[in-house]
């Protein structure tokens, strides 16, 4: 194989490849060997026709698609590691040349990987963001972690009231006729929840148990029946059961039941040290988004469009699986919510463009400032992933090729410029 390279404007380039004629020969052959199993003439069994014969009949060309779909992938492959180019997208392939007793010839087109000229990447202006911890928020919290541990009881003796929750018969009517779907038999309802449509579950504060009252309501009129929009209705309801939450008494015996500790202020004290920790968790992403973006803004490159295609590609893909393990098709998905398939992926370009943009820039600073990650904390982190897939951290190693281990290891040289960033900025 011969290989040559050309670049060309915006960051793309020709790979012209050239494989020899004999290459070529043995991939015709292999073609043959294939086909003629199916290729019957008169005068030769099934099967025995030489490939000579079938060359004068059919022509030459009849093996070339099978040849060259043999030939491309290996020489592509070789040529790729080859080039000593960074290639950032899927190869445009079109042929040359190809002809029996001639070299076969075909070029690639490719996106490389573009530069980038870093703006300003220190210093950066971000939000100073608080970690400072109210009484109210706390008080919030724990009366949060009170209504998960309320019990649910029956009230009698009063009529229904907001966060109420009842227990319902209603029947629908517009100028006096039922309508379908309009109907419901003890149904359960909480009040103000916005299950129903506008109106109807505030006509029900102050309905008596087993007592018929009336709600008129009118329905939206992007309502989803098209034989209802904009009607006016009147729903006769009849509530047979009103039930409340009962909270819990927020003391001592309630701090031990719902955490380690065994008194309400040790409890307090613990609620609010964790909502500390995790504004400052925020505060540091907050912090490291915005410098991020404005090292991104602030950088100057050229991205091909075929590398923005190819990330348009794979975000595609990875959504499909996402859906699959929901149990969903993309027929499903595109049903649901009358998107298509050139929709989709209009909408995800200008997310692949920011994703690729974010991660030059971030490979570009980690450059900069030298950022490299030892072998150790390499280890580190298999160690951690085995962990998570509670395997033997030799045995991921075992699996994972050296590609993905490098991988790994730039993935967290980004992940360092990330820190570097939000470390270097300054608080507005």
């Amino acid at each position: 194989m011969s290989l040559q390279v050309e670049k060309l404007e915006k960051n793309m380039a020709k790979l012209t490849i050239e494989v020899s004629a004999d290459e070529l020969e043995k991939a015709l052959q292999s073609a043959y060997m294939k086909q003629k199993n199916k290729i019957s003439m008169p005068g030769f069994r099934k099967g025995k026709v030489p490939r000579q014969i079938i060359e004068k009949t059919y022509g030459a060309e009849i093996f070339y698609e099978d040849a060259t779909n043999e030939l491309i992938p290996k020489a592509y492959s070789d040529a790729y590691d080859e080039c000593g180019l960074e290639i950032v997208s899927q190869p445009s392939i079109d042929v040359v040349q190809i002809e029996k007793g001639k070299p076969f010839i075909f070029t690639a087109e490719v996106a490389t990987k573009p530069e980038v000229i870093l703006g300003e990447y220190k210093g950066l202006k971000v939000d100073k963001v608080s970690t400072r911890v109210t009484q109210k928020e706390v008080d919030t919290k724990i009366q949060e972690e009170a209504e998960k541990n309320a019990r649910t009881v029956v009230v009698e003796g009063r009529p229904v009231q907001d966060k109420d929750e009842v227990v319902l018969d209603f029947e629908g009517f517009v100028d006096g006729v039922p309508f379908e779907g309009g109907k419901g038999e003890n149904y359960p309802l909480t009040i103000g929840s916005g299950s129903f449509i506008p109106g109807f579950e505030d006509q029900l504060i102050g309905a008596e148990a087993e007592k018929e009252v009336e709600v008129n309501v009118t329905f939206p009129k992007d309502y989803h029946a098209e034989d209802l929009k904009g009607k006016e209705a009147v729903f006769k309801c009849t509530v047979h059961e009103i039930k409340t939450k009962e909270l819990p008494e927020i003391d001592d015996e309630f701090a031990a039941e719902v955490s380690e500790f065994d008194t309400l202020e040790e409890y307090k004290a613990d609620v609010k040290a964790k909502i500390k920790e995790q504004k400052a968790s925020e505060g540091k992403a907050k912090k490291e988004d915005q410098a991020v973006e404005q090292a991104v803004a602030n950088a100057q490159m050229e991205l091909p469009e075929p590398m923005i295609d190819t990330q348009v590609r794979q975000m595609a893909d990875d959504f499909v699986q996402r859906l699959k393990s929901q149990g969903l098709t993309m027929e499903q998905y595109f049903q649901f919510t009358g998107m298509t398939t050139d929709k989709m992926l209009e909408e995800l370009r200008p997310q692949a463009e920011k994703r690729i943009q974010t991660r030059l820039v971030l490979e570009a600073v980690a450059k900069a400032e030298n950022i490299e990650i030892s072998d150790e904390k390499v280890d580190e982190e298999l160690a951690k992933m085995a962990e998570a897939y509670n395997m033997e951290v030799e045995k991921l190693k075992e699996f994972m090729s050296e590609r993905e281990k490098e991988q790994i290891k730039e993935d967290m040289a980004v992940q360092e410029a990330v820190t570097f960033l939000a470390e270097n900025a300054v608080e507005k």
